[in-house]
């Protein structure tokens, strides 16, 4: 008895997290709207539109996670987000979001090498993230990986040619 009362104290931390939600087909459109887009300002619209996909968690305890992971972002409190996305994979190992924003959180604290795998992973969970192959190909840089961003950031800009990060690429191949 006492088992059950404290399961239902405990709320979310024993629940299973359901399944991410399925954004390839409203992501591949949004792609097509990307490529299509006559200018940047177009371009943004679209991003924006696909950010919403990508922040989409999977029930109310992720989303929360998510949220206050990022305004902690927003706040330059980057352990404290960190910490939480960290939270959010726990809980939600499938949802790709939780990856890259724990990897946006390490590349600002300076630590490349584990953005990276985060970044891996978000990308193994969200092949279509063109935010988390930015992510990647800024982590790459860094890391002095130059070769391997720059083929990162080719195939971001293949799904979204108006990323900032196009003015790195180089002709080089």
């Amino acid at each position: 008895m006492r088992w059950i009362v404290f399961a239902l104290l405990a709320g979310p931390a024993f629940a299973n997290c359901p399944a991410a939600p399925e954004i390839d087909a409203p992501l591949r459109v949004l792609i097509d709207e990307a490529r299509a887009a006559p200018d940047e300002r177009a371009a943004r619209a679209v991003t924006g539109d696909m950010w919403a996909l990508w922040t989409r968690a999977p029930d109310d305890h992720a989303q929360t996670l998510l949220e206050n992971g990022r305004a902690r972002l927003r706040q330059s409190d980057l352990v404290g987000a960190e910490r939480l996305f960290s939270e959010l994979i726990s809980y939600c190992p499938d949802y790709a979001e939780g990856y890259n924003q724990r990897a946006f959180a390490y590349f600002l604290l300076g630590d490349f090498a584990l953005a990276l795998p985060d970044l891996d992973a978000a990308l193994e969970r969200s092949p279509l993230h063109v935010a988390a192959m930015a992510g990647r190909f800024l982590t790459l840089r860094a890391l002095g990986r130059e070769t391997e961003a720059q083929d990162t950031l080719r195939a971001a800009l293949e799904l979204n040619p108006w990323l900032p990060e196009r003015a790195f690429l180089t002709s080089e191949r």
